[in-house]
């Protein structure tokens, strides 16, 4: 029970602040906002159908995956065009593009992308989701590529850039809180950036040895435990996705700083940065349980290295004896 406490404490608080975000929230659009959404919106519908219906046809379900780094650029940047280029929204446009750049860059050397667009290298979360009880049939495995993947990612990628359409409505100048959420943004942009080349000289390096006919017993420490334990990924089991998280809770500020909030921090934009929240709690848990199954010292590290926050080191001699 005492794992769990974490993650409820976790759901209370995000679900107590979107509560929030919609209550202090002053509503209303303007035209331009209006017109605006409407494209966003469009877009949205068109990315749905493509991921379901690829998806679907090829059984390659990472179509979504594919399009996750790169749908916010084309939303960023529709609002700050249809914007007039306020510097607010352009900076955060900039911003989205440079963090959609390094994350496209990142999946394509995991083989996602190919010149025939619907095939590549699959997520294998997908691959062993649909093994799954209750998932391994054709029909109830469509339904959750229509409504999960589908449907629920691509208007999470539309909700976590609505705090610059929210922003799109003020001609407010820019102050502390748009320099600070940009300033932060950049700073987990670095973080991610760094925690994902570790892990991929890591994986690289590990595979090389595999390939020379090597089992994973017989390779040296850190390699022979099989998951990443070195650099940014000995104090965090995620330093990647609290990167991830950073940038786009940071950049929910511009929101703030527009003057969009009224007298308080709160609104109804949230709801995109804080439900990603709740994608990545679902996600490492995920992750963390296929790992668990696949390397007997990983649940060591389990017990004894914080999720996100990088608080103490991982010492698999202590960790053992807590056990």
């Amino acid at each position: 029970m005492k794992k769990y406490i974490g993650t409820v404490l976790a759901v209370i608080i995000v679900l107590t602040l979107v509560a929030l975000g919609f209550v202090f929230s002053p509503y209303g659009f303007t035209k331009t906002q209006e017109e605006t959404f409407l494209i966003l919106g469009i877009i949205c519908a068109c990315s749905m159908a493509y991921c379901f219906i690829v998806g679907e046809i090829t059984r390659n379900n990472s179509q979504m995956d594919k399009l996750w780094s790169i749908l916010p650029i084309a939303y960023a940047w529709v609002i700050a065009i249809k914007g007039e280029c306020k510097p607010r929204l352009v900076l955060f446009a900039l911003v989205v593009t440079l963090w959609g750049i390094r994350l496209t860059i990142n999946f394509a050397r995991k083989g996602a992308y190919s010149l025939k667009f619907w095939t590549g290298e699959e997520d294998y979360r997908w691959q062993v989701l649909r093994q799954k009880k209750g998932l391994n049939k054709r029909l109830p495995w469509a339904m959750f590529d229509l409504f999960f993947i589908s449907i629920y990612q691509n208007a999470l990628v539309l909700a976590i850039c609505l705090p610059a359409f929210a922003a799109m409505s003020s001609d407010a100048p820019l102050g502390a809180w748009d320099f600070v959420g940009i300033g932060l943004a950049f700073g987990f942009l670095l973080l991610e950036t760094a925690a994902d080349e570790q892990q991929m000289d890591f994986h690289t390096t590990k595979n090389n040895m595999l390939k020379e006919g090597k089992t994973l017993q017989e390779l040296p420490l850190p390699y022979s435990r099989g998951f990443n334990t070195v650099g940014l990924w000995a104090r965090s089991r995620h330093p990647n996705y609290l990167g991830e998280q950073g940038v786009w809770l940071s950049l929910y500020a511009v929101a703030i700083g527009a003057g969009v909030c009224g007298y308080t921090v709160f609104h109804w934009t949230m709801v995109g940065p804080l439900v990603l929240v709740f994608l990545f709690l679902g996600s490492s848990a995920f992750g963390e349980g296929v790992s668990n199954g696949k390397y007997p010292e990983y649940k060591y590290y389990l017990a004894s290295v914080s999720k996100y926050l990088p608080l103490w080191k991982y010492n698999p001699e202590k960790a053992k004896n807590k056990q």
